[in-house]
């Protein structure tokens, strides 16, 4: 049997090893049915379905994930009023905006919110330079079930003071009340860290649990989302390997003989015939060069010889000394140095005598041009 045959034979088989979803693409049918004819056994490939029905079958869907605490509707009033931050605060007005605060600290005692809302929005009017007065309505909002009013004040004194705890405090239980469990869980960390009290432990002790159960849910489903697309990958890889395999493309012995960019110095006839061959398997055209040391245009040619292999690296240069190869000179019938043959699949198809380095360079464009 040819061995070039042979060798790419090899070639198959070792990538059906290695990859034996291969034996499932249509193109490859004919092996398959061979194999399973000698009673061999091919794995089930799932892939050999469309790519349509195993994308629906792969559909990741997240389960919905079971909370503890309780959310409630996110209130909808229109938005409490604002202090007017542009305003040039005066020593009267912030006399002023203290009374009312007192007087908002007093109706929260008696659990007059309402009122104390008046009294703080009051203060807020007189003072809207202050963070505290902004940080002490939405922990009132808080109070009354009220937390999209509560973030606003909260964002409105964070704004001023990004150190306020109270403020970080109030938007994180009035996000706990919305069900945010991350942002809250971020908001009452930070408050704590600035001013810790008991209540935010106890917001923290319910919120924390969920935190947990929302991240270990996100990784469980990310690395769902990566197994697939890694399916996905795989599964493009095989087809394309199947699609596209050449035995002369997946050939590492042939390319391991060859040195792309060099010329490579022959000393034995079976060096000659393995690179012959190994050029032959990746379908390369061969220049084989024969010269001599005592040959002063072979020492003129040299040097172009070896620029010539620099500049065209799916040409494989090889040089044969006939005073060590006599054999392998006269085989080739070679009368004169320089002499340099160009060898397609193991056979002669052109040649150049002499040290015509134009006629070299020309050939070698030509016979490139035809693979």
């Amino acid at each position: 049997m040819d061995p070039e045959r042979v060798a790419q034979l090899k070639q198959l088989v070792g990538l059906c090893k290695s990859n034996p979803a291969l034996l499932h693409d249509p193109s490859l049918g004919f092996f398959k049915d061979y194999l399973q004819s000698l009673g061999a056994r091919v794995p089930e490939q799932s892939s050999s379905r469309s790519q349509k029905a195993e994308d629906e079958e792969d559909e990741i869907v997240e389960s919905d994930l079971e909370l503890d605490g309780d959310v409630i509707d996110p209130d909808d009033d229109p938005p409490q009023k604002m202090g007017d931050p542009s305003v040039e605060v005066s020593e009267e007005s912030r006399d002023a905006a203290q009374l009312s605060k007192s007087k908002a600290m007093e109706a929260i005692a008696k659990g007059n919110l309402d009122e104390a809302i008046e009294h703080l929005t009051e203060a807020i009017l007189l003072n809207p330079s202050s963070a505290i007065l902004y940080a002490t309505r939405a922990s009132v909002f808080v109070k009354m079930m009220k937390p999209n009013a509560a973030v606003r004040d909260a964002d409105a004194a964070l704004k001023i003071n990004p150190d306020s705890a109270k403020g970080y405090k109030s938007r994180g239980m009035a996000r706990a009340m919305l069900g945010q469990w991350e942002a809250a869980a971020s908001d009452l960390h930070l408050a704590s860290t600035l001013d810790y009290d008991e209540e935010i432990y106890s917001v923290l002790k319910k919120v924390e649990p969920n935190v947990q159960k929302i991240e270990e849910h996100r990784r469980k489903y990310e690395r769902l989302r990566k197994a697939r697309e890694a399916r996905k990958i795989q599964h493009e890889k095989n087809h394309q390997s199947a699609k596209a395999w050449d035995p002369r493309d997946e050939d590492p012995d042939s390319l391991a003989d060859l040195r792309d960019g060099e010329v490579i110095s022959v000393h034995s006839s079976t060096e000659l015939e393995k690179a012959l061959k190994a050029a032959a398997n990746l379908s390369r055209l061969v220049i084989l060069y024969f010269t001599a040391t005592w040959c002063g245009p072979c020492r003129f040619m040299a040097p172009v010889y070896t620029s010539l292999a620099e500049k065209n690296h799916k040409v494989v240069f090889l040089k044969v000394d006939i005073d060590e190869l006599g054999d392998v000179a006269r085989h080739w019938n070679v009368s004169s140095v320089p002499t340099f043959f160009f060898v397609k699949n193991g056979k002669e198809v052109d040649k150049v005598i002499g040290a015509d380095k134009n006629g070299l360079e020309t050939k070698i464009s030509q016979h490139m041009g035809k693979q």
